[in-house]
């Protein structure tokens, strides 16, 4: 990406007002999380306070995908029993879902889209709990946002991305593709949107260089995480992107992982098995 197309796609982000910034709430979720001396019915009470946030937190802790016994009725309880950093990762999550409603159909199939990036982050999970990674549950964010700068092209350049998408099925792969017409792809576009949001960094290089993560500056093992979960949840076909192929291994990003693999097969069993589930949560 040339500084100068850098400079012209976050200045598109940044006057885009339906994704310029995250809603305050979340902002203050995650100051609160942040806060050693916060409590849980303090947390509980800043989400109680977008009464359509707490609701759609309290859907996803009472689906099949966490299959508590009994029903979670407030959302201090669901701080209690899911953990402040994951219910943080979930808002962030929903949150995001709700920000880019209305995308056109014929641009993009959202309900395939978030499928696909719910497998991603799914495989991106289970992954890291392979590899024993600390608090392998926020490679589920990584891998569900892996895509999200193409929502962005589509919402702010959507003539532009018309034109990608007639010309990539005979030229190659759909991110190639952006590159050359638009001299930026997806994968930056996203790591620059969360930058905009002030996002951690791992989250930001995650994205960014999920094609190309050998090129990670700082954490390439969360882009090699993000990038082979991603050709999981394509070869798997669940959902689609809008990418009609399964994106070529980075083979130095297969050594980044240092898995076995035979432990392949495994992963693609929890992800088939866990998927479904985990789509109610969002869709």
């Amino acid at each position: 990406m040339t500084e100068e197309k850098k400079l012209d796609l976050r200045a598109l982000i940044e006057q885009s007002p339906q994704i310029s910034s995250l809603p305050t709430i979340f902002y203050r979720i995650n100051e609160a999380v942040e806060d050693p001396e916060c409590s849980f019915v303090e947390i509980g009470e800043i989400i109680s306070g977008d009464p359509s946030l707490a609701a759609r937190l309290l859907r996803i802790v009472n689906s099949s995908f966490f299959g508590f016994p009994s029903k979670i009725e407030t959302i201090t309880h669901a701080v209690t029993i899911v953990g402040m950093a994951q219910l943080n990762d979930l808002a962030l999550a929903t949150t995001v879902v709700n920000q880019f409603k209305g995308i056109p159909k014929d641009l993009i199939d959202m309900q395939k889209f978030w499928f696909h990036s719910v497998a991603t982050g799914l495989a991106a999970r289970i992954i890291a709990v392979y590899r024993r990674e600390p608090n392998a549950d926020r490679f589920y964010l990584m891998g569900m946002l892996h895509d999200l700068g193409r929502l962005v092209l589509f919402l702010n350049l959507s003539e532009e991305m018309q034109k990608v998408m007639s010309l990539y099925e005979k030229e190659g792969l759909l991110h190639d593709t952006e590159n050359r017409i638009m001299g930026a792809d997806h994968a930056g576009v996203g790591g620059m949107l969360l930058e905009v949001w002030k996002l951690p960094e791992m989250l930001q290089e995650a994205v960014s260089f999920h094609h190309i993560p050998n090129q990670a500056p700082r954490y390439p093992g969360a882009a090699a995480i993000v990038h082979v979960a991603d050709i999981i949840a394509h070869s798997m076909e669940l959902g689609t992107c809008g990418e009609r192929y399964v994106p070529p291994l980075n083979v130095k990003a297969w050594e980044i992982l240092d898995l076995p693999p035979s432990l392949l097969p495994t992963i693609v069993e929890q992800v088939d098995r866990q998927t479904s589930e985990a789509v109610e949560m969002f869709l």
